[in-house]
């Protein structure tokens, strides 16, 4: 017998086409789901993000800082929503912050902003490709206009080419202004791709996307390039500071840092730091980001040295965290109130929520170097974190 799972082809968020899969799932597999069908939502505002809407997953929300930040965005302490599920997080990023608070605070910059697709064209021989490869940059300006023309907001900037056997790789490089960018890009990227198609004679075949965009897998690419925002928080942390809250001397965590660097040249990591996934992930969750772009938004470079009165110098640049602060998930009702609890929801707002996340991973760099080495990392765990 096949399976098939309960769909309202009319309206498939209304409430008897929920109760129908609910009550699918208890007779399929014998048993009630109480917590997944218990939500405060309005159904009807998640039919942009979900097909088969039967429930929930809750995940719990903590609240970690305040956190002062000192960016070009957002200037202020703030409290910050954290969901998550693992134990001592909350607390590893809460202390973090307060060692920043301590220092004076975090600084964030946001050094650049953009997203893209990347079509591949294939062509019959090298020949016709390097023809193919010379004509795009000379007609790149009809390009532009038929792209930008897909959207009020998106704007494309400039074309990468790059040209390997018989294949012309594209990277459209757009701005999309406050919204993370990956529908809109899309769309006026196969405009601009339909555009090309009917100019040039000579293509056999082309795809859309052809994985030079490497959406969603952390590439070095990315990490030259920007995908998403490119973003640096830095601070300096005063000797007496560690010493007081982390219990270690600058020079134990640079020296930590150094050794740890190496490792991850070693095992041809994208990320030098420590723990930069976990904070990301969490902020994503309670803000309504595509989780997924976690795989890139994790990439990250750590340094961090020991100034002359020996202080702590550490800053962290994530190359391509890729955010929005409308559309997407950013609208349903939880993670909506975690944006605005963070002044960060609606047009005009990205360049905050930006910033926020960043000094957030600096926090978390700081505490869990601090932990790993005055070697409490495991006892922290052990007390914070462990189900017994």
């Amino acid at each position: 017998m096949m399976i098939r799972i309960p769909r309202d082809k009319t309206n498939n968020q209304s409430n008897k086409a929920i109760s129908d899969r609910q009550e699918f799932l208890t007779e399929l597999t014998g048993r009630d789901y109480p917590h997944i069908s218990s939500f405060s939502i309005d159904p009807q505002e998640t039919a942009n993000n979900i097909e088969n809407f039967t429930g929930v997953a809750q995940i719990p929300i903590g609240l970690a800082g305040p956190l002062h930040i000192k960016g070009e965005f957002v200037n202020e302490e703030l409290v910050i929503p954290m969901a998550t599920t693992e134990g001592s997080l909350v607390a590893s990023y809460s202390r973090g912050m307060k060692v920043l608070n301590l220092a004076g605070g975090v600084t964030t910059t946001l050094v650049d902003s953009r997203m893209q697709r990347a079509p591949v064209f294939v062509f019959s021989d090298a020949r016709k490709a390097r023809e193919f490869y010379r004509w795009i940059i000379l007609n790149l300006k009809p390009i532009q206009a038929v792209c930008d023309a897909t959207s009020k907001v998106g704007r494309l900037e400039f074309i990468e080419r790059y040209l390997t056997n018989c294949y012309v790789y594209l990277r459209f490089n757009y701005f999309t202004g406050d919204a993370a960018g990956q529908n809109m890009v899309t769309r006026a990227t196969e405009a601009g791709c339909r555009w090309i198609m009917e100019h040039y004679n000579g293509i056999d075949l082309f795809y859309l996307e052809s994985n030079f965009a490497t959406d969603k897998k952390a590439s070095t690419i990315n990490t030259l390039s920007t995908r998403g925002k490119r973003v640096v928080a830095e601070a300096t942390i005063p000797e007496k500071v560690l010493l007081e809250n982390l219990r270690v001397r600058p020079a134990h965590i640079a020296h930590h840092y150094n050794v740890a660097g190496h490792a991850a040249f070693v095992s041809g990591a994208t990320n030098n730091g420590l723990q930069s996934a976990n904070g990301i992930t969490a902020l994503f969750i309670a803000t309504g980001q595509d989780v997924a772009n976690v795989a890139e938004s994790n990439a990250g470079i750590f340094h961090c040295e020991v100034t002359p009165d020996n202080a702590l110098y550490l800053s962290f640049t994530i190359p391509s965290l890729i955010v929005g602060s409308y559309g997407g998930g950013t609208a349903l009702p939880t993670q909506r109130e975690c944006l605005e609890m963070l002044g960060a929801y609606g047009t005009g707002k990205v360049g905050r929520l930006t910033e926020i996340i960043a000094a957030v991973v600096l926090a978390g760099e700081i505490s869990l170097a601090g932990a790993i080495s005055s070697n409490e990392w495991v006892w922290a765990h052990e007390s914070l974190g462990r189900n017994r």
